[in-house]
């Protein structure tokens, strides 16, 4: 595959704490997957010494040609972030294979959590999160699917991301019930394998698909995407252990969020925005009170956004998909200078 590199220049708005400044900034962002697909949902992470980014591939963003929704799951990994290679992709028969989302285990292994969304006639009738290992990059075990703790399994559970602090996975888990209520939990694992609920979450306007971070002071943030009403992100944060939360909005709708806690004053989130009719994908600069501004807007249009953000030396890699230059949407990965964000 030719992949071309291409390099842009931006004017942004940096939100300093007591002024707005005008600032030109130089950043490049590449076409690193295109092979007419439909490529979404990324992750990034660094794992023994190379770099790997992750997605889900399918014909559509959800039904093939027959009208089966069964999309899988697609690996690159590269040694210097230019050339990359793809593992084969992986599937399950049934499931719609989507988000997979990356972390690494206490005992050093690459840990994939995924969605499993199960389609009848067109109709999702069900979702069973599953997750897949590896040691060394290159085999994955089969997806397998997860247990959450029983007494709050619903119809679609979606553990969407985990993340590890202290020896101790951490995700929250949205679903629907038969009554159509769509509760929000935290959950605990130590395995990647079984999940154990330490808190319901009471929050409005259909929430969903949540990253979990730790702040330098120990505490616990959460940035969680809203659907209805306002639709605005929430930020909420809390101690150990994790059952006293304050929550403010954030201002802006975010699409597939994440975030990236540089410090606890350089915080750095992404995810879609709608700009007019259109859809990018942008970054925010914020701190650890949840104050964020927007602060840049990557090349990007049409079906955009689940970025992934990791730290290579001076700059932050964030991988994300878009359809602004594609038929189809493809990945791409923008390489950020860290002075952008003030560090």
């Amino acid at each position: 595959m030719n992949m071309v590199r291409k390099f842009f220049i931006c004017i942004c708005a940096l939100m300093a704490a007591s002024s707005i400044q005008a600032q030109q900034i130089s950043f490049s962002s590449e076409k690193i997957w295109d092979n007419g697909m439909h490529n979404a949902f990324t992750s990034i992470e660094k794992f023994r010494g190379e770099y790997y980014i992750t997605f889900r591939e399918g014909e559509t963003h959800i039904f093939d040609s027959k009208g089966n929704a069964e999309g899988k799951i697609r690996i690159l990994h590269s040694k210097d972030g230019v050339k990359w290679e793809a593992l084969p992709a992986i599937g399950k028969a049934g499931y719609d294979l989507r988000d997979p989302k990356f972390s690494i285990t206490p005992d050093g292994r690459l840990m994939v959590i995924i969605g499993g969304s199960i389609y009848r006639n067109k109709e999702l009738v069900g979702s069973q999160p599953h997750v897949m290992f590896s040691s060394d990059g290159r085999t994955f075990t089969d997806p397998q699917p997860v247990n959450v703790d029983p007494n709050y399994r619903t119809e679609r559970d979606w553990l969407w991301r985990v993340t590890w602090h202290n020896g101790v996975g951490y995700s929250v888990s949205y679903g629907r019930t038969e009554k159509g209520q769509t509760p929000l939990y935290l959950y605990s694992t130590t395995d990647g394998i079984n999940y154990k609920h330490i808190q319901s979450f009471n929050i409005d306007n259909f929430p969903n698909e949540a990253t979990i971070r730790f702040l330098e002071d120990g505490r616990m943030a959460i940035m969680i995407r809203r659907e209805q009403g306002d639709r605005e992100c929430v930020w909420g944060a809390s101690p150990a252990p994790y059952t006293e939360w304050e929550w403010k909005k954030m201002g802006t709708f975010l699409g597939g969020p994440d975030f990236i806690v540089l410090d606890d004053e350089h915080i750095v989130a992404g995810g879609r925005t709608l700009l007019g009719h259109d859809a990018r994908t942008s970054l925010f600069l914020g701190t650890k009170d949840g104050k964020f501004n927007q602060t840049l807007i990557l090349p990007s249009g049409g079906d955009t956004s689940y970025p992934g953000f990791v730290v290579v030396g001076d700059e932050l890699w964030v991988s994300y998909y878009s359809m602004h230059n594609s038929k189809n949407a493809s990945i791409h990965l923008a390489k950020i200078p860290l002075s952008v964000f003030g560090k």
